[in-house]
């Protein structure tokens, strides 16, 4: 496993919407997100930390507003916490090494998957095509992306 941890020049580069949904905790705009329709083949990963987070064989169409995903590539690498902000209990996720918030995860999605739909905020995702994976440095992962 790579050494994936929070890189301060990474933090100082990101977009104001990135540090917000990242280091604020914040959420982008339903609908709005540059990877909400993404359909090709290949890897998301923190945007700050580049630890693999979710294949896109796991994204979904959930009609929610955010890419969603039935669940992540490796658990190590996504840390949930209670959530009681805006007046309600939620599942907050974040990034385990990078610390990114991410999103959140919901018990409302496709059953023959295992019920999860995890609500994700592209402006924390960078997106690797599957022909890139390799050059990258996560060609270990490819048996993740089905076609």
């Amino acid at each position: 496993m790579a050494g994936y941890t929070k890189n301060p020049d990474i933090i100082a580069s990101l977009s104001p919407e990135e540090f917000y949904v990242t280091q604020e905790s914040g959420t982008e705009r339903p609908g709005t997100g540059k990877l909400l329709d993404n359909k090709e083949p290949g890897l998301y990963v923190d945007i700050v930390s580049g630890e693999p987070l979710f294949a896109s064989s796991d994204k979904y169409e959930s009609g929610c507003g955010w890419p969603s995903f039935t669940k992540p590539i490796d658990n190590q690498n996504v840390s949930e916490f209670t959530d009681k902000s805006l007046g309600m209990a939620r599942t907050e996720v974040r990034s385990t090494h990078g610390d990114s918030h991410l999103g959140h995860v919901f018990p409302d999605g496709p059953r023959d998957t295992g019920g999860l739909r995890y609500c994700i905020n592209s402006a924390s995702l960078r997106f690797i095509h599957r022909d890139n994976m390799d050059a990258e440095g996560y060609g270990a992962f490819h048996d993740q992306i089905k076609l």
